[in-house]
């Protein structure tokens, strides 16, 4: 029964994303859900109680599988290095292909930062423990050496979160060649930090 029940939900929030998408939040209505799902309004309202619910219940959706795809570079046998730059990467290109496939769901997303915001502090404990998690192995491993593994997490992360929309928006470089540049300055500025005269 729980089975069918998380199928059921699961459904009504994936086809509200790609109504979402498709129609944006404003344009669609929790009729129109039901009507898509093929479920009716009384279905939808047993898992749901508005709309802004069940958008939210989509950003928590979307947030899981970046989650999850975050775990599995987390989980790679990469020398610590080498993992924290591809976690970087992997994570921004993510959240833009994210942002990307949910259509007109991006200027919700933007306009409704402090909506996501809520959404997203499980989210965003779950990341800095993995931050942790690659630092510490590369503090063991000697790769890296830092004051305090904590602290520095929660920056990166903070650093990341704060490079979500110009990376979304193209302004970090679009050319191959302004994507190398990017990638170096990254690493030195992850690596070497910056240095006083």
């Amino acid at each position: 029964m729980a089975v069918t029940v998380s199928k059921t939900r699961d459904m009504l929030v994936d086809v509200a994303r790609q109504l979402f998408a498709r129609m944006g939040v404003d344009n669609t209505t929790m009729n129109d859900i039901a009507q898509a799902s093929r479920k009716g309004r009384r279905t939808l309202y047993t898992y749901f109680k508005s709309k802004n619910e069940i958008y939210l219940a989509v950003v928590e959706s979307e947030l899981d599988k970046l989650y999850n795809m975050l775990l599995d570079v987390a989980s790679k046998n990469l020398p610590a290095d080498e993992k924290l730059l591809t976690f970087i990467y992997a994570r921004l290109d993510a959240v833009k292909s994210i942002v990307f496939r949910n259509g007109t769901l991006r200027a919700n997303f933007f306009r409704d930062i402090w909506r996501v915001e809520k959404v997203r502090k499980t989210f965003d404990l779950r990341e800095v423990e993995m931050l942790k998690g690659i630092l510490d192995a590369g503090v063991k491993e000697g790769v890296f050496s830092m004051p305090d593994v904590e602290i520095t997490a929660l920056v990166l992360h903070h650093a990341l979160k704060g490079l979500e929309v110009p990376y979304i928006r193209g302004q970090m470089g679009n050319t191959i060649s302004e994507r190398i540049k990017r990638r170096d300055n990254v690493v030195n500025l992850i690596f070497n930090g910056i240095k006083l005269k």
